[in-house]
């Protein structure tokens, strides 16, 4: 076999393994302590669309100002859209807290 035609199934070979290569993004929905009830079903609908589609979902709950002292309300609302979306998503990194951000990954099941 010559060279040239080495180089070329080498590339086939590649092009292939590209194409059966799964991507994917991460997608932050980020909510407030005190988002409403409506707002929070909105934004499960996005979860579930970025989730369709193969993405993850950072979800992010941000404290202002005093509503750091809400800490136990962020995580149980974090706790809830895990609950909500656990038919099609899994945790993959539990809530975390990070300075005035609490934060939790969901991903396909």
């Amino acid at each position: 076999m010559d060279y040239g035609r080495y180089k070329y199934e080498l590339t086939k070979k590649q092009q292939e393994a590209k194409k059966k290569q799964s991507t994917f993004q991460i997608k932050e929905i980020k909510v407030r302590p005190k988002t409403g009830d409506h707002d929070l079903q909105v934004k499960i609908g996005h979860i579930r669309r970025f989730i369709e589609k193969k993405d993850k979902v950072k979800v992010t709950v941000i404290f202002k100002g005093r509503e750091i002292t809400l800490s136990r309300i962020g995580r149980s609302l974090l706790e809830r859209i895990a609950e909500e979306t656990s038919e099609f998503a899994t945790v993959e990194q539990y809530p975390k807290f990070e300075g005035r951000t609490m934060t939790m990954i969901l991903s396909p099941k």
